[in-house]
């Protein structure tokens, strides 16, 4: 029975659970892309209009939520930044393209922060961002390494220690402007290099 005591039919039924599990993730991509995956869930049902146990029941929890949402949240400008620098025959515009677009992302999307930081380790679908950058790093660097482009000493896990350094101090240090962000990319591009 329905609050005003019609009988509610299990299409009804289903229909406002599709309804409200859209309503979820459309919040849910709003407040993560641009507060981090650590927003207080209790927002995310709040500009959804449902409760927060209705984020629990239909995705168990938080890791259920980043992991339905993930590729809207991150993937979708991850794997473009990765697809471009590959397409770049120059291996050292290659390298200064992604780096500089990685840090762009950074800047830009609160949750790819989280993402470089593997904020949430249970969560399957953020783990294998992970690794898909990881990837491209490791190849990146081989290639720029292979090329002479980079410093001699310059190691994959370099790169990975920089994005990640450079995340570390977007989510719990200062923001600097955007002129004095974009000024310092050219700085770790600068230190890198050959």
């Amino acid at each position: 029975m329905s609050a005003t005591g019609e009988a509610t039919s299990p299409s009804r039924l289903r229909a406002d659970a599709r309804r409200n599990a859209d309503q979820i993730r459309r919040a849910a991509i709003d407040a993560f892309q641009d507060n981090g995956l650590s927003v207080p869930l209790e927002e995310v049902a709040k500009a959804a209009g449902v409760s927060k146990a209705t984020i629990f029941n239909r995705f168990g929890g938080r890791i259920g939520l980043i992991d339905a949402v993930i590729e809207e949240v991150v993937a979708t400008e991850l794997h473009p930044i990765i697809d471009r620098a590959r397409a770049i025959d120059d291996v050292g515009e290659r390298l200064v393209g992604y780096v500089s677009d990685i840090r762009d992302l950074q800047y830009r999307r609160s949750a790819f922060v989280d993402v470089m930081l593997q904020t949430y380790p249970d969560s399957p679908g953020l783990v294998e961002l992970c690794r898909v950058g990881g990837d491209f790093n490791d190849e990146l660097v081989a290639a720029a390494r292979a090329a002479g482009v980079l410093r001699e000493d310059f190691t994959a896990s370099d790169l990975h220690a920089l994005l990640r350094d450079n995340a570390l101090s977007l989510k719990h240090g200062g923001r600097p402007s955007r002129e004095d962000y974009d000024r310092r990319t050219v700085f770790t591009l600068e230190g890198i290099r050959a």
